[in-house]
């Protein structure tokens, strides 16, 4: 889950902009192309950042999130979004995939390991590439905690959500015929890969519009509309991916495999009123995990973008830096 960020003016915290010292495309050799950037001081300690979605890509803002005279940044756009190309495609497109390509960005770019900073789905990606490469992960800075579990998706595409927000719930329900709304996620496949382009953007913006709608606690922050092509792309990725349970091997795997994690430091942001990923799944992951952090942040929703979000992860960052 999660887009870039809801619109709104930049936080105060932010770091000025910068531009990436390196930008190259990865074949990654099964058909992927997958665009890679640097930015920051090039001996810096290396930081990896992972967006949500599936689909959402980078921007230019998540490079400010890091003091560029002690971090090293790396952003990627996963498998079909973003720069990466083919757009939109979910051939050879899955978390696996995903986890290979991050190493094989690892060992080109010739880093031993990594601060691992990533939010909604970038947690969860951030969490399964830690339980694989505990050895390569130096700290763990996560944000709106998704754990790729039925529940959660049961929560946001099942009504529970919904119950909050009845006018954007029934945008997005109804949307689907009556029969067919038991399984929105299921109902909408069909629709996102139906093969009519038109179609698929149709529904690709009504998908993309009822998260957008929720992504904030601010009054209109997150209820901009897509632009047709993103939201196509981020729609049929992110349901790709939860209409396979994350590719995992079963249900809770996460939370199965958090033994693993154990001896890493992470710090967790957690927005008090994140309708998406409702902190639940952020107190059960700091649960039993000493070097954790949790960090509940009052008057919060779920966007990277909210300043009080924004504050806590670029202290965050800060804590970090100045150990290194």
């Amino acid at each position: 889950m999660d887009r870039n960020a809801a619109p709104g003016q930049p936080s105060s915290h932010l770091f000025p902009p910068i531009d990436p010292f390196d930008q190259r495309v990865i074949d990654m050799g099964d058909g992927h192309r997958v665009y890679v950037e640097q930015c920051g001081n090039p001996a810096g300690l290396p930081v990896l950042v992972l967006h949500g979605g599936p689909g959402g890509g980078c921007s230019p803002v998540m490079r400010r999130y890091f003091d560029p005279s002690v971090f090293r940044v790396v952003l990627f756009d996963q498998r079909g979004c973003g720069r990466s190309r083919p757009q939109a495609s979910v051939v050879a497109n899955t978390t696996w995939h995903l986890i290979e390509d991050i190493e094989t960005i690892r060992t080109l770019l010739g880093i031993e390991g990594w601060v691992l900073f990533g939010g909604s789905w970038g947690a969860t990606l951030a969490l399964v590439y830690a339980i694989r490469h505990p050895g390569r992960v130096r700290h763990l800075v996560l944000r709106g905690v998704f754990l790729m579990t039925q529940e959660e998706l049961r929560w946001f595409y099942g009504g529970g959500a919904g119950a909050f927000f009845p006018a954007e719930w029934a945008r997005f329900a109804q949307a689907i015929p009556e029969a067919e709304r038991g399984d929105l996620i299921a109902a909408y496949h069909k629709r996102l890969f139906s093969g009519d382009p038109a179609e698929e953007q149709h529904f690709g913006r009504v998908w993309s519009g009822w998260e957008n709608a929720l992504a904030s606690i601010l009054p209109h922050a997150g209820a901009g509309e897509s632009p047709p092509d993103y939201a196509r792309t981020f729609a049929r990725l992110e349901n790709h991916y939860f209409t396979h349970g994350g590719f995992l091997e079963h249900d809770g795997w996460i939370e199965a495999h958090k033994h693993r994690l154990r001896d890493l430091p992470a710090t967790i942001v957690q927005g008090r009123y994140d309708m998406i990923c409702p902190p639940v799944s952020a107190w059960r992951l700091a649960r039993d995990w000493p070097r954790a952090d949790l960090r509940l942040v009052g008057l919060a929703g779920h966007a990277l973008s909210e300043p009080a979000i924004t504050a806590e992860l670029v202290a965050a960052m800060r804590r970090i830096g100045g150990q290194a």
